[in-house]
């Protein structure tokens, strides 16, 4: 609940806000905090690995992979 007020204090705050820079300040803010919460949330990608494993790494990984991923059966599902 104290967290509530707080952001409730925060919006009166701001609409008092008379300066055309504050306001600017503000919204840079807000915009470099939603842009560091949507790089945490982005989903790693195989990219985001190329030059840390090694060609012949990959292809154990892969050979890993098929030999121990089962295969889905599309007759299983009816």
């Amino acid at each position: 609940m104290q967290t509530e007020i707080r952001k409730i204090n925060l919006i009166q705050a701001i609409l008092k806000v008379d300066k055309e820079t504050t306001l600017i300040k503000l919204e840079s803010v807000l915009q470099g905090l939603h842009k560091q919460r949507n790089k945490r949330l982005k989903a790693a990608s195989i990219y985001d690995f190329v030059g840390i494993i090694t060609p012949n790494e990959a292809d154990e990984i892969t050979k890993a992979i098929n030999e121990t991923c089962e295969t889905i059966n599309s007759d299983d599902w009816k």
